[in-house]
């Protein structure tokens, strides 16, 4: 379960990278709280962030129900390819917004199939 644990918390600090994005790009492009749009370039790192978030609230428990059923290695293995897809939806959207969709599959991929093993090992379980 450590390469789980440890995927899970590379994906909260991965979130909080984002997070500090953010708060860089407020200041270099004038964008002061509370709002949150302003700038192109801004708005590109905000959505990033704020979709990681969403995404986070699948991936995580998905991540562990999987964990609980499943090898606990290929689990973490799943998992680390959403980290690589989040980082390259970051780099790809920031960039350029199109860029972004081999980054998205890479993170939409593993969150359905760690959704749909949690699903499987529930129901293997109640029978």
């Amino acid at each position: 379960m450590h390469y789980v644990e440890l995927v899970a918390l590379l994906a909260l600090l991965q979130f909080l990278i984002f997070i500090v994005f953010v708060g860089r790009a407020r200041g270099r492009y004038g964008i002061k709280a509370p709002a949150t749009s302003g700038h192109e370039i801004f708005d590109r790192y905000f959505r990033v962030q704020q979709n990681t978030q969403e995404n986070l609230l699948m991936f995580l428990p998905a991540l562990w129900l999987a964990a609980a059923y499943w090898n606990p290695l290929w689990v973490a293995a799943i998992g680390a390819v959403y980290l690589v897809g989040r980082m390259l939806y970051c780099i790809g959207y920031v960039r350029e917004p199109r860029q972004r969709s081999t980054g998205y599959l890479l993170t939409a991929v593993p969150i359905i199939v760690l959704l749909l093993a949690a699903l499987l090992g529930v129901l293997r379980a109640m029978l």
